[in-house]
């Protein structure tokens, strides 16, 4: 379906050339956390304030490739403003569709995985344009720059949670 390919490389592209939340917050009050992809040399820094449960602002800074840097300005776009919670769930269904376990290389699911890792009880969670990333499991080596962000902020809501009890 060529039309929808051009659409997702234009969404691709327009978070690539114009970053949604590019930037720093000072640290603290924000948390800061950093992640590297040794594979090709993409870096990502999120700076991360979650007030009363909710990520209240998220900015991004770093360089890498186009995918890493798009999924990153995606990333912080999808979550900013939503409980602690959605914001899990946000990177549990993103790393899903990124996952070659989980779709098979035509785009089709492969359902008979049944990991066990409970992402069957959770709720569906729309991605909207973060599916624009979803013809990178084609290349799986491109998989790590499109989930470098992802991580990073698992890390950051990781280790808020680590100093809040």
């Amino acid at each position: 379906m060529p039309g929808l390919e051009d659409l997702y490389r234009e969404i691709i592209l327009d978070h690539y050339r114009n970053p949604r939340n590019r930037g720093e917050l000072p640290s603290p009050p924000a948390i800061r956390v950093e992640g590297f992809n040794p594979l090709c040399g993409d870096e990502i820094v999120v700076y991360l304030i979650v007030s009363d449960g909710v990520v209240s602002d998220v900015r991004i800074g770093g360089q890498g490739c186009s995918i890493s840097q798009s999924s990153a300005s995606m990333m912080s776009a999808a979550v900013k403003g939503k409980t602690v919670a959605e914001a899990r769930a946000t990177v549990r269904a993103f790393k899903a569709m990124m996952s070659i376990h989980v779709q098979r290389l035509d785009g089709g699911d492969d359902n008979e995985d049944g990991d066990g890792d409970g992402s069957e009880d959770q709720p569906e969670v729309k991605l909207g344009d973060l599916e624009a990333l979803q013809g990178v499991v084609k290349f799986p080596v491109r998989i790590k720059c499109a989930t470098l962000s992802w991580n990073t902020l698992t890390q950051g809501l990781d280790e808020l949670e680590s100093a809040e009890a």
